[in-house]
């Protein structure tokens, strides 16, 4: 499900005389790695019929891509009952992407780099990794249940 609605931020950003938010979508999805092309693709179809067109485009989709796979596998341990969120606002000046999980989080310092050692054979673990690569800042917040993932 996909709805624009007025965020706190927006409103928050004209009061303090930055541009306020061209594109705000808050997505709610079931916690299921058969929905997260679809969202992608979705979410990345509405951005590209707005003003937010970015010329890393696909490094959005693919940072978009891992959180939410990363909030589905982790966060709700792909309990379809689960719900994951996504939020994109965008303007001129950049773009914000927050996903949450329903998870008890995580600390995001302690997950190993995937490129160091024995971890670089790995199958897996380089979601996090890519995201920092691909996003020009990304934090974690309310204990790692949530990621901000900045592009400008």
């Amino acid at each position: 499900m996909t709805k624009k609605r007025p965020s706190k931020k927006a409103a928050s950003s004209k009061a303090n005389g930055k541009a306020a938010s061209m594109l705000e979508l808050h997505i709610i999805l079931a916690a299921d790695l058969k929905v997260i092309d679809p969202v992608v693709r979705g979410v990345m179809e509405i951005i590209r019929h707005t003003q937010c067109v970015h010329s890393k485009e696909s490094e959005i989709e693919l940072a978009l891509a891992e959180a939410l796979s990363n909030a589905v596998v982790h966060g709700a341990k792909a309990d379809s009952k689960k719900r994951v969120e996504c939020d994109v606002a965008c303007n001129p000046e950049g773009m914000l992407i927050v996903v949450r999980d329903p998870g008890p989080g995580f600390d995001p310092k302690a997950v190993p780099s995937p490129v160091a050692g024995e971890n670089i054979f790995s199958s897996h673990g380089r979601g996090i990794y890519l995201i920092n690569q691909l996003m020009d800042e990304v934090h974690f917040t309310k204990n790692g249940t949530e990621i901000h993932m900045v592009k400008r």
